[in-house]
């Protein structure tokens, strides 16, 4: 895994044997007793080590879809003229169409910024990084890299842990990707699975003063999309409680409407 001043390296890893028993637990209990759309009891896990290792299990999706408009140019398509014929000289060569420079994504301040909001409502980023990849196993679940794996490319992936006023966690990582398109397939395809947790969540890094919270924490995850970026959102109760999941899902909602509209706006500058 990546590091940088305030991320320590390390990490740890859960055994597949432990995740299929709780994939097959979840299901057994999804079929006794529907999950409500908006803020579900904790399904499966996802192993992101920032500093140590950490088990989390993920719940509740929402999701919103900012798009290109209609007949803007796709990315990466550069229109070329070609000449025409000359009765006295011979045809010159037909110029070679070069694909434009892929856009950088976002800078990593840009979209985390220090702080979000204000009072007693304010968020504080704990620490930030820029993945060296967007399909890093210990992250990424492997439905979501095969998508990836299948879309027009990643330009990369950045990811931010925040706390609350409470030491309540909030896990936000941005997907840019090459086209689109792409975004409009990943946020569709993740936001309808709600018990399918392809993204994970970061342990705290040592010093931030914040506890790694236990496989069974609770926690919900909702989903942007902004032009080429898709901004995944997750957020855990300080004591990793059970419940109180709408209200969880009602804290997540101002820092990733933030992160989303920093995002937007980087990427509507094009």
């Amino acid at each position: 895994m990546p590091t940088n001043d305030n991320m320590p390296a390390g990490g740890g890893h859960t055994g597949d044997d432990e995740w299929d028993d709780f994939v097959a637990r979840f299901a057994r209990e999804t079929a006794a007793a529907a999950a409500p759309a908006a803020a579900s009891a904790p399904g499966g896990k996802r192993l992101w080590p920032w500093a140590a290792g950490a088990s989390v299990v993920a719940a509740a999706v929402a999701a919103f879809l900012v798009l290109r408009p209609a007949g803007s140019s796709p990315a990466g398509v550069v229109a070329t003229a070609v000449p025409s014929a000359s009765a006295s000289a011979p045809s010159p060569a037909a110029p070679t169409a070069r694909p434009a420079a892929v856009r950088a994504m976002v800078p990593l301040a840009e979209a985390f910024p220090a702080h979000v909001g204000s009072g007693a409502g304010m968020f504080t980023r704990v620490a930030a990084v820029t993945m060296k990849s967007c399909t890093e196993p210990d992250s990424v679940g492997p439905r979501l890299i095969g998508m990836i794996d299948e879309s027009e490319g990643c330009v990369g992936e950045e990811v931010a842990l925040y706390k609350d006023a409470h030491d309540d966690q909030f896990n936000l990582a941005v997907f840019t990707m090459k086209a689109p398109q792409d975004t409009v397939r990943l946020v569709t395809e993740l936001s309808m699975a709600f018990d399918d947790y392809e993204v994970g969540a970061q342990a705290p890094p040592p010093g931030s003063g914040l506890p790694t919270l236990p496989a069974d924490s609770g926690m919900v995850q909702a989903f942007t999309g902004q032009q080429r970026a898709m901004v995944a959102g997750l957020a855990q109760w300080s004591d990793g409680r059970t419940e109180d999941y709408q209200k969880l899902v009602d804290r997540l909602e101002p820092l990733l409407t933030a992160v989303s509209g920093n995002v937007a706006r980087y990427e509507a500058a094009r």
